[in-house]
């Protein structure tokens, strides 16, 4: 629904949001379904927690990445993201139930996935994890990189 609605609405870059907000959502979502599931809000329906966890999961994990296809560039301030993140993990917390896509009276992508969430704290939340995690990657190619640029311009001191 909104996720057609935004690529309808908002074909600026004619790309997807990186796949790293894409994964640092996933860990956001999970730990958000994590602390749902203990304070028992599918205590009614354990397995629904426990597929939304898993479909969580597979998103941090980069299995998932092909399905947010938002644009890069869009409106909302990241409400287009979240939202199709939301209707992702529904449906594939859905399909490991074994319910057909779509089928949001057992999963509902706003009042499961997004429950006590809001896109003003996923989405910078998510933004936030992400750098981090690049930051990460980008230190340790510097890292290596120097390390290699040094092993190979070592140059013998004039004194020796």
């Amino acid at each position: 629904m909104h996720t057609l609605r935004a690529l309808e609405n908002f074909p600026l870059a004619g790309r997807p949001v990186h796949r790293a907000l894409v994964r640092a959502f996933g860990a956001v979502k999970g730990a958000c379904a994590l602390t749902n599931q203990r304070l028992g809000a599918w205590a009614a329906d354990p397995a629904k927690g426990d597929a939304i966890v898993a479909a969580c999961a597979e998103m941090a994990d980069g299995q998932l990445d092909q399905h947010v296809v938002v644009d890069a560039l869009q409106g909302g301030a990241g409400t287009s993201t979240n939202m199709n993140v939301n209707e992702v993990l529904a449906n594939r917390a859905l399909q490991i139930l074994g319910e057909p896509l779509g089928h949001y009276q057992r999963v509902s992508p706003l009042d499961d996935i997004n429950l006590h969430q809001s896109t003003n704290d996923t989405f910078p939340t998510a933004m936030r994890v992400a750098g981090l995690w690049l930051l990460a990657m980008l230190e340790k190619e510097v890292v290596a990189s120097a390390g290699g640029l040094s092993a190979e311009g070592e140059r013998p001191s004039p004194t020796s």
